[in-house]
């Protein structure tokens, strides 16, 4: 008996709603023969992240939802940056750029939508840019190289996300919006002017009511014209006004259109066995333009494309929400409450750009908008598909207080959007929980790609984890991840933003990454960012630093200032205590003590005498002033101990020469005990090695102030030069992702002591080599401040006033 053949289908656009229908049909176990096509030249990937992209936080291939092995693993033939010219239905075939001829038995048609220009004069001119899609990005990143000033052609999402990452560019940027707010489509009056005060918080000049009538320039454009007569200059204008469905190949086939393909509710055309989904689709009336709406009629599509017409797509609650770090804002549904009986309950605080605003009828959520504070969004969702009756809570709606209590949780079904951006309902999330055991966010995003682009669906994962895992479940508090207020990057970003823009010094980095100020927290911090990132090869601002930091000395609550000298290891000698005697008497300290870390500290020194006694000691800054290493701690170990099984003073004394000088998020508290009696306190230090028979273990992330807590073992070695090695490893690593003001014992927290071990331990693993060069550099440049600001001060009054903190 011959096998029947598959059914082919050909599938026109290789973007997010074309692979996510094909996606389903996979997940359906449909057999098809299945072919796409793909306009562009890249597998499918994710456009909510072209933002991403654009400010250099991420890469193109980061992006990519599908690679390519992904295609070939499910048996789809991939023709990327290949279009389709014409579509005949009466043979059944498709014909694309290079002549081919692609016969299908079912067309699924996902040809997206393109930018809308504006009939601007001049806009052919070299520097104007469409931004629509990956290709837009990259032009735009490459032009903007040699450029200073940005136009962006409006203010609706896409346009405030693209001006946002040519900030973070380094670029100074103006928005030029058409009507009299921005994101008129999503705001009404009051959060569009909290919206526009935030914006410009961020760096970008705004200009309401504003259209473009010429791009000025000969050649290249140099400025933008408009229509009030009014003119700005401009090296690059990107222009962002909005979208149109690409229903041209469809049109010419005879499939009936008018601003977009019209489809039934099984995402048929008007011709058989030919289906649409996505930004080129019009369905009773409505276009959509943003993603959620494009993985629903995906999935109606995939049942109808297998015969299983048992879904139906009804139109879909429109929310949009702006990407652009340090605003959150959501818009949903029928905000501006048109239509019989709508009354609206509204927040706001301009002072705090907080704005919320829910809009009821008959005692009904049908629409909201939150800027400021976005963490309701998922229960008014669930209010609005629900039809939730809210006359119960109405009074504390706003709030959210009283009505968790009376309804309790958002009720979600199985098949709820959980994560809008990506498509991702109950069902797979729970799947995924119980199938992988994942227990957070991060987790699940891994498995479900949910909340991995803009993330306002985390409090509703946060429930479904709650739900699935019961008494198990124990949410993490996650830390923004902000370096600082005065910023809108977190850690990371901003040190790829530095390394990008090649920032060398704080001022540099506060006027174009954050508020051009700064804070008395963050420009200590962006000191210490800077010199750990370019190896101290930084420019030094001491105004950005904390006066101990100023002066190499630690204040104390009466103004003068303590003088730790360095003694190796714990380790001193009658020359050095007869030298620290004499400055003493010589320079009148009221208090001479031995510190809890085997030092002798003289205090109640006087700031202008400071370089007098580093000169009369001639010892080395004990670094007892700064977040930096400070002492090795020892015993006597086997030199003169009963117990010591190890030399702990020599090694002691040795790791002490091998890492002084050097800064750190906080400051470094180490210790070596001879045997595992622990006389120097090893188990309690931010790095502690113990002797033991065959060797050493090394211990991380221990303390012994506020915080008491035994550090994990790292690793256990044969000898010195493996300790050596170990400790190395760990503390560049610790002053390359420790967040600054950050303890070791908070750092190893965070991020695991396994994960640390994976890092630093794993013979396959490049990060140790890369870390070792890093120290290798930062050590090269370490130099000992005692003795080269006392003998020429950074400038003439370093030493004359007390310069007050702050």
């Amino acid at each position: 008996m011959q096998k029947k053949s598959k059914q082919k289908l050909v599938v026109i656009g290789n973007g997010m709603a074309g692979i996510a229908a094909v996606e389903n049909i996979l997940a359906l176990k449909g057999d098809l023969d299945i072919t796409v096509f793909g306009a562009e030249p890249y597998v499918n990937y994710n456009r909510i992240l072209l933002s991403d992209i654009l400010s250099g936080k991420t890469h193109p291939e980061a992006t990519y939802l599908n690679a390519r092995e992904w295609y070939d693993k499910n048996g789809i033939r991939l023709f990327v940056d290949t279009k389709i010219m014409a579509i005949h239905p009466e043979v059944k075939t498709v014909q694309d750029d290079e002549g081919r001829m692609t016969p299908y038995d079912q067309l699924l048609i996902a040809t997206g939508s393109h930018a809308f220009i504006p009939p601007i004069k001049g806009v052919e001119k070299r520097g104007v840019f469409p931004y629509r899609n990956m290709e837009d990005t990259e032009r735009i990143i490459a032009y903007s190289k040699q450029c200073r000033r940005v136009a962006v052609i409006g203010g609706g999402l896409l346009g405030l996300e693209a001006g946002r990452a040519l900030v973070q560019r380094g670029l100074n940027v103006t928005i030029f919006h058409l009507v009299d707010r921005l994101m008129e489509l999503q705001l009404d009056d009051e959060s569009g002017l909290i919206l526009k005060k935030e914006i410009e918080r961020l760096g970008m000049t705004v200009h309401l009511n504003h259209s473009a009538v010429e791009m000025i320039g000969e050649g290249s454009v140099e400025g933008v014209a408009f229509s009030n007569g009014k003119a700005y200059e401009a090296d690059m204008v990107v222009i962002s006004t909005g979208i149109r469905p690409n229903v041209e190949l469809a049109k010419n086939a005879g499939i009936h259109t008018r601003r977009g393909i019209i489809v039934n509710d099984q995402m048929e055309t008007s011709h058989s066995g030919i289906y649409a989904v996505g930004e080129c689709v019009e369905h009773r009336g409505k276009t959509y333009g943003i993603v959620a709406p494009l993985y629903e009629q995906a999935k109606v599509a995939a049942h109808t494309i297998l015969g299983k017409p048992s879904k139906t797509y009804e139109g879909s609650m429109v929310s949009a929400t702006l990407k652009v770090a340090g605003i959150d804002l959501v818009s949903i549904g029928n905000y501006m409450g048109n239509g019989a009986g709508c009354e609206s309950l509204v927040y706001s605080d301009r002072g705090i750009s907080l704005y919320k605003k829910v809009v009821l009828q008959g005692n009904r959520v049908v629409g909201a908008i939150l800027l400021g504070d976005i963490h309701d969004s998922g229960r008014f969702h669930q209010y609005i598909k629900n039809q939730t009756d809210v006359t119960l809570f109405r009074k504390t709606l706003l709030s959210g207080d009283a009505d968790k209590k009376s309804a309790g949780p958002a009720i979600l079904e199985d098949e709820d959007t959980i994560c809008g951006c990506m498509g991702v309902n109950k069902k797979t999330i729970v799947e995924a929980i119980q199938e992988h055991e994942v227990t957070t966010r991060q987790g699940v995003g891994e498995k479900t790609k949910a909340c991995t682009s803009c993330k306002s669906c985390g409090p509703l994962i946060d429930q479904i984890l709650q739900e699935v895992l019961g008494g198990e479940y124990v949410p993490v508090t996650e830390k923004s991840g902000e370096f600082c207020p005065c910023f809108t990057l977190s850690r990371k970003e901003l040190v790829d933003q530095i390394r990008s823009l090649k920032l060398k010094a704080v001022s540099e980095v506060l006027t174009r990454l954050g508020n051009g100020s700064g804070c008395a927290y963050c420009k200590p911090g962006l000191s210490y960012l800077l010199s750990e990132i370019w190896m101290e090869r930084h420019r030094e601002e001491r105004n950005a630093r904390f006066i101990n930091d100023r002066v190499h000395a630690n204040i104390q609550k009466d103004g003068t200032f303590s003088v730790v000298p360095r003694i190796y290891g714990g380790v001193t000698s009658p020359s050095e205590l007869r030298r620290i005697a004499d400055v003493a008497e010589k320079y009148h300290v009221p208090m001479v003590k031995i510190t809890g870390g085997q030092r002798i500290d003289l205090l109640g020194v006087k700031k202008e005498e400071l370089p007098l006694i580093w000169a009369d000691l001639g010892m080395p800054s004990g670094h007892a002033y700064a977040k930096a290493i400070r002492t090795v701690k020892t015993c006597v170990g086997t030199e003169f101990c009963r117990f010591g099984v190890q030399d702990s003073t020599s090694l002691g004394i040795a790791m002490e020469k091998l890492f002084e000088g050097l800064y750190t998020p906080h400051k470094i508290k180490m210790a070596v005990s001879g045997c595992p009696r622990n006389c120097a306190e090893s188990y309690v230090k931010d790095i502690g090695i113990v002797a033991i028979q065959t060797g050493w273990e090394i211990y991380v992330g221990g303390a012994a102030g506020m915080t008491v807590r035994k550090g994990d073992l790292l690793v256990a070695v044969k000898t010195d030069e493996e300790a050596f090695r170990a400790v190395t490893l760990f503390l560049q690593y610790y002053r390359e992702e420790g967040y600054y003001l950050e303890r070791t014992y908070d750092f190893v927290v965070r991020i695991g002591i396994e994960k640390i071990k994976q890092e630093l331990l794993d013979p396959e693993s490049a990060r140790p080599a890369e870390l070792m060069d890093h120290f290798k550099l930062a050590k090269e440049a370490v130099v000992d401040p005692w003795k080269t600001e006392s003998e020429k001060p950074v400038h003439p009054y370093q030493f004359k006033e007390l310069v007050a903190d702050g």
